[in-house]
């Protein structure tokens, strides 16, 4: 087993990515403070502020691409609700919806309607938005049977394609690979970022070839507002010819700790919240003094042209290893009894790609950004049930509250006599508010489910 195991690892790969992670090589520029300015207006846009006639443009375009088989899906699912006090995949998890409907499941229904949408828009037989799914080594096993038990939530199983990101071995300060036991190497799967390379050596890139897929879509599980394969963000990016495209949300304030997405020394970029001085942060726009300056939030959400996915291999080598100091139970180097110890503070090195380390190597020309309203599309499930903020509970509320806009938008009176004032709307029957004029003059009693027209 350690045999075959270290077989697979080449420690001077090891060592020279580890090395670099822990002292990264000085580039000029870290002597000067990088150059942060907004994206380029040319690059941006936002759903906030647009004309309706531009989304429903963008939707057209996005959803006939969509009728002619030329849009894919791409689902980092590689988490466990460990924080969320579950053992399984996260995309199994159960938010609390009337319907009991998980992650995975609202995600498959949005890629049902879409389809359905696409093929009765366009009058085609068999829309096919085939979705990909990155899974880790402890979650591709659970994530299969969950599939199969509920049947591929009505999707074709032809069209729903597993595959499992790359590990790596896990390190001690010093940079000596650790041991898990006495036959096995501590690993630790290789961050969002080994994405890319997965989709390369697991063949998902050439699977995509032969179904002649031409935009994709990549976004994280954990998300219970995310707009599948939106023909809106489709087609934008499409329209615009870039490599790469990102939604972005309004940074809720200067302190908020997230990513935002920007131009560095001018590239397209994320800094990291740690990496932002109080200044920066809390700098305003020179047009609008309302709004923050840099506030594009980062929401792991991504456009790529196939052509830039086939151009992986070209590139994927230059993507830096981010160190992640971890508690990793292992066996001491100088153990006679090759005893685990479960250490109470970091004691290794789990060494990690992002995803977005390849948004420099792009011209601004390649890249656009999107905008879009924070309640309709980003909802993260992160934390423990109760803790009141991204958890189970605020994923519930959101999509309940959406589903009220999306009644009262269509015309109807949504009442309710307690403190539950949203309504579910399953996907299968509305993707964004769209279908529901069935309802128009209607009252219905909250808390409710629109699951069919009746």
């Amino acid at each position: 087993m350690l045999f075959q195991q270290l077989e697979s690892i080449d420690p001077e790969y090891i060592n020279k990515i580890a090395e670099r992670a822990i002292h990264p090589p000085k580039s000029e520029s870290d002597d000067h403070k990088p150059r942060l300015e907004q994206l380029p207006e040319s690059v941006t846009t936002s759903t906030i502020d647009s004309e309706q006639e531009k989304l429903d443009k963008w939707f057209k375009s996005g959803l006939e691409l969509i009728s002619e088989n030329k849009v894919a899906v791409v689902l980092m699912a590689g988490g466990q609700g460990t924080r969320l006090g579950s053992s399984a995949p996260k995309g199994c998890y159960d938010i609390g919806l009337p319907s009991k409907k998980s992650l995975f499941q609202l995600q498959a229904e949005r890629i049902w309607r879409l389809q359905y949408l696409a093929s009765k828009t366009y009058g085609k037989d068999a829309v096919v938005v085939p979705w990909y799914i990155m899974t880790s080594g402890p979650t591709r096993k659970p994530t299969q049977q969950f599939f199969e038990e509920h049947k591929y939530f009505g999707l074709d199983r032809n069209n729903v394609i597993f595959f499992e990101q790359g590990v790596l071995p896990c390190i001690n300060m010093d940079g000596k690979i650790l041991l898990e036991t006495m036959a096995r190497v501590a690993v630790a799967p290789d961050g969002n970022g080994g994405l890319y390379s997965a989709l390369i050596s697991n063949g998902v890139v050439q699977d995509m070839e032969q179904r002649g897929i031409q935009h994709i879509h990549a976004y994280c599980v954990d998300n219970c507002l995310v707009r599948v394969a939106d023909p809106i963000f489709i087609g934008f990016s499409a329209e615009k010819d870039v490599d790469i495209a990102t939604k972005v949300v309004r940074k809720r304030n200067a302190k908020e700790s997230v990513g935002l997405i920007l131009q560095k020394n001018g590239k397209p970029d994320v800094v990291e919240y740690s990496e932002i001085d109080n200044e920066t942060a809390e700098a305003k726009d020179a047009k609008d003094s309302s709004l923050l300056k840099f506030r594009a939030a980062n929401i792991v959400n991504h456009y790529y042209s196939f052509r830039f996915l086939q151009s992986i291999p070209n590139w994927a080598h230059r993507l830096p290893h981010h160190v992640a100091k971890k508690k990793i139970p292992s066996i001491p180097i100088d153990s006679k009894a090759g005893e685990q110890i479960k250490p109470d503070k970091p004691n290794g090195i789990k060494l990690e790609q992002f995803v977005f380390d390849c948004f420099p190597f792009l011209t601004m020309d390649k890249f656009a950004c999107m905008e879009v309203k924070r309640e309709d599309e980003f909802s993260p499930l992160k934390n423990a049930p109760g803790t009141g903020e991204d958890d189970p509970g605020t994923s519930r509320k959101d999509i309940m509250e959406q589903g009220r806009r999306f009644l009262v938008a269509a015309g109807a009176t949504v009442t309710s006599e307690g403190e539950e004032s949203g309504v579910e709307v399953s996907p299968r029957i509305s993707y964004g508010g769209e279908g529901l004029e069935f309802l128009r003059g209607r009252e219905i009693k909250a808390p409710a489910v629109i699951e069919k027209e009746e």
